[in-house]
């Protein structure tokens, strides 16, 4: 089992340091003993600027992981494929799908690019629809199971311009990687709900060491009962790091941030974290 890996932010909401770009989007760069993967793209390509900033070497990615198929986490990915000429791409069968938000002025399209499917056509896609292990140690989840009631995808989303195919984001999927301080889990959006999720990883992992959750958690618009239960799920796993990211939204962090205050901590562009 590896002893240690290192986790830079290439791309969130918010950037720390000098020559670094934000955008709404998120992308994670993970280093995991000899390999390279690369969690979600961003929006547009400032990954590859702030990656050059941040001295990562994005030609190094052995692995391309999708969270799911919306515009800020899949953006960049055409870009990078042009870099990235050895890397696989793991994804949901579902994340290609067409994707479409509910706005007062009507339906907005949130689905990955058309440049982006285009790229995925020309490279080696596994598609993840059952949990997959990327490399020993590092696995997908895959669909994640909608267990409780008290979760949902976190917003009006859809899958058509009507609007009347509601879009349960079955695409969703998280990140865990074994370390010797325990499981680290690494969100796209958790739109399959974030104590879905703790749970589905325990279930699949045969493990409770839990050490570390980060990246988005969408909590933006979630009830008060909902946060509560979140924060009772990362007290049930003694979680030691908690860095909530882009779509967790403001009122979830500040809340985090007050009951954990020795776990939290951020994911900016630029904040890299050794775990």
């Amino acid at each position: 089992m590896i002893q240690n890996i290192r986790i830079t932010t290439l791309v969130e909401n918010t950037a720390l340091g000098a020559g670094l770009l934000a955008e709404h989007g998120l992308s994670f760069w993970i280093e995991y003993g000899d390999k390279r993967i690369l969690f979600d793209t961003g929006q547009s390509d400032i990954l590859i600027p702030n990656a050059k900033v941040l001295g990562v070497n994005l030609a190094e990615t052995d692995a391309i992981v999708l969270s799911h198929g919306h515009y800020d986490h899949t953006g960049g990915l055409a870009a990078v494929l042009d870099i990235a000429a050895k890397a696989k791409i793991y994804l949901h069968p579902a994340a290609v799908e067409p994707k479409f938000s509910k706005k007062a002025f009507g339906a907005k399209l949130i689905g990955m690019p058309d440049s982006a499917r285009k790229a995925i056509g020309d490279r080696e896609v596994i598609w993840t629809e059952m949990p997959t292990q990327i490399f020993p140690g590092v696995t997908v989840t895959g669909q994640v199971p909608r267990i409780n009631d008290f979760e949902d995808v976190g917003g009006a989303f859809f899958l058509d311009e009507n609007c009347q195919k509601a879009d349960e984001l079955l695409d969703d999927q998280t990140l865990f990687i074994e370390t010797s301080k325990g499981l680290v889990i690494v969100f796209g959006c958790a739109h399959a709900g974030v104590v879905n999720i703790l749970h589905r990883i325990t279930d699949l992992s045969e493990k409770k060491q839990f050490y570390a959750v980060l990246g988005g958690m969408h909590l933006l618009r979630a009830s008060n009962e909902r946060i509560e239960r979140t924060k009772l799920v990362f007290n049930e796993y003694d979680l030691q790091k908690i860095g909530p990211a882009h779509c967790t939204g403001s009122k979830p962090m500040e809340k985090f941030k007050t009951a954990f205050p020795n776990q939290y901590f951020t994911c900016s562009a630029g904040i890299q974290i050794d775990l």
